[in-house]
C-alpha cells in the first residue's frame, strides 16, 4: 500500500459540499461570501459555514476555506473579523494568496493551517521553501509545472511542507489564473473572484474603417478560439503524481454543479484507492469523468507544454440528472426528488456514494397521493420508485441526452 495523497474536492454551496463529502473527498474547499476567488459559486453565509464545518467533520473530512483574493486597501478593515470567524468555525486551513492576508491569518486564525494559493504561482523550490519559512503548511503549485519540476521541488524542500496540485477541471489560459482580460473587457475582475471567461469567447475580426462589419477568422469550419484551454484530467496518471511526491490532489469546480462534485469526486476516490493499493483500476470509474459536462480533456503541463488548442470551446454534455434519491429501504423502495422529467419505460443509470453505476428500466412510480405515476413533471416533486437494489441516500439517477452549448 502506497501513501495516498489527500483528495480535495470543491464545494460551492451546502448541497455540493454534501455530495463531495459523501462521494469520498478527504477534504473540501469552499469560501465565505467575501475574499474568495469564486464570487458566483453560491458560497457560504456565516451560519452556513459553521454548519458546513460540522457536517464535514462529522464525516472525518477537513475543510479548507479560500481567502485568496488580492484585497484593496479599503477592504482590509473587514479581514480580521472574517478570519476570526473562520477560526471560530473550526476551518482546518485557509488558502491565501496575498502576503498581508497571510500574516493577518497567523494572528486572527491561529488554529487554521495556512496554505498558499496557486495564484501565487509557486514554480520553484526556493519560493516554496520561503513560504514554508514564513509559516505555510502547504503550497498549491503553479499549474504550469511538469511532473519532473514537481519532483525536483519535492526533493529540495522540507518534507513537512505539503505540495498540492490541480488534477481535474477547467484551467485558465493565463499564468496560474492571474488574468486582467476579464477586467479589461467586462469590468469583472478575475483576481477578485468575478471572471467572465472572455478567453472562451468566439472572436471575429473588424477592420478599422468598417465599424460594425465583422469578418470571420477561421482556423477551421467551426470558427476560431485563439485563447482556448482544455479541461484538466489526470485520472489515468495518479501513480505518476504520487511518484512525483504530491501530497494533495485538487479537483477544480466550486462554480460547477452538485452532480459534478459527486461524480468526479467519486471517480477519483475509487481510482486513487485502487492505485494506492496496487489493484487494477475498474474502467467504470475512469469512464465516470466522461459523464459530467466538460470540455475536451488534456493533461496540462504535467508531461510538457500542451500546445495551443484551436478546436471548439463548447462543453460536451451527454448526461442529465433526472432525480435524487432521498431515502431507500432494504427492499429497494426509494423516495426520490425530481430534477428533470422522465417517464416509466425510460432507460436510466444510477450512481451513488460507493455505488457502482448500473442501468435499469423505470417502472411505474407512486405519487405523494399514493396513486400510480407514469411521468413525474413538477421540479422537486417527491415520489417513490422500486429500484433493482437498495442504494444509499444522495444516489443520482441520470440519462443520456443530446445537449450542447458554451
Amino acid at each position: 500500500m502506497r501513501d495516498k495523497p489527500e483528495l480535495l474536492a470543491p464545494a460551492g454551496d451546502m448541497e455540493r459540499l454534501k455530495m463531495a463529502v459523501l462521494y469520498g473527498a478527504d477534504a473540501v474547499y469552499l469560501a465565505g461570501t467575501s475574499f474568495g476567488m469564486r464570487s458566483f459559486a453560491g458560497n457560504f453565509e456565516q451560519d452556513e459555514l459553521f454548519q458546513a464545518v460540522r457536517f464535514a467533520h462529522a464525516h472525518h473530512v477537513k475543510v479548507h476555506v479560500t481567502v485568496n483574493t488580492m484585497p484593496r486597501g479599503d477592504e482590509l478593515d473587514g479581514l480580521p473579523g472574517h478570519l476570526e470567524r473562520l477560526n471560530e468555525a473550526g476551518a482546518d486551513a485557509l488558502i491565501v494568496a496575498d502576503l498581508g492576508v497571510f500574516r493577518l491569518a497567523e494572528k486572527y486564525a491561529p488554529r487554521c493551517e495556512r496554505h498558499v494559493s496557486t495564484q501565487v504561482s509557486v514554480a520553484n523550490h526556493l519560493c516554496a521553501a520561503a513560504w514554508y519559512e514564513l509559516g505555510a503548511k502547504r503550497v498549491v503549485l503553479a499549474r504550469e509545472l511538469s511532473l519532473e519540476e514537481i519532483a525536483a521541488i519535492r526533493a529540495k524542500t522540507p518534507k513537512e511542507l505539503e505540495l498540492e496540485t490541480f488534477v481535474h477541471g477547467a484551467m485558465c489560459v493565463s499564468y496560474s489564473g492571474r488574468c486582467l482580460l476579464s477586467n479589461y473587457m467586462t469590468g469583472r475582475d478575475a483576481n477578485r473572484g468575478a471572471c467572465a471567461q472572455p478567453c472562451r469567447y468566439q472572436y471575429a475580426l473588424m477592420e478599422e474603417k468598417r465599424p460594425g462589419e465583422y469578418f470571420p477568422v477561421f482556423e477551421d469550419e467551426k470558427g476560431t478560439y485563439i485563447m482556448n484551454s482544455r479541461d484538466m484530467c489526470m485520472i489515468d496518471h495518479l501513480d505518476d503524481l504520487m511518484d512525483a511526491g504530491v501530497d494533495c490532489l485538487k479537483i477544480e469546480g466550486r462554480a460547477k454543479s452538485a452532480y459534478y462534485a459527486a461524480v468526479v469526486t467519486g471517480a477519483y476516490r475509487h481510482v486513487l484507492d485502487a492505485v494506492a493499493a496496487g489493484r487494477p483500476v475498474d474502467p467504470v470509474w475512469r469512464d465516470e469523468v466522461e459523464h459530467v459536462s466538460h470540455r475536451h480533456y488534456a493533461t496540462g503541463f504535467f508531461y510538457g507544454p500542451p500546445g495551443q488548442y484551436t478546436e471548439s470551446a463548447r462543453y460536451l454534455r451527454e448526461w442529465q440528472v433526472v432525480a435524487l434519491v432521498t431515502g431507500c429501504g432494504a427492499d429497494g423502495l426509494a423516495t426520490l426528488s425530481l430534477r428533470n422529467k422522465f417517464r416509466a419505460g425510460d432507460e436510466l443509470e444510477l450512481v451513488g456514494p460507493d455505488t457502482k453505476p448500473f442501468s435499469f428500466t423505470v417502472p411505474v412510480m407512486t405519487g405523494e397521493d399514493g396513486g400510480e405515476l407514469l411521468e413525474p413533471r413538477t421540479p422537486q416533486m417527491v415520489f417513490t420508485m422500486r429500484l433493482p437494489k437498495p442504494v444509499p441516500p444522495w444516489s443520482i439517477l441520470r440519462r443520456r441526452v443530446e445537449l450542447s452549448g458554451r
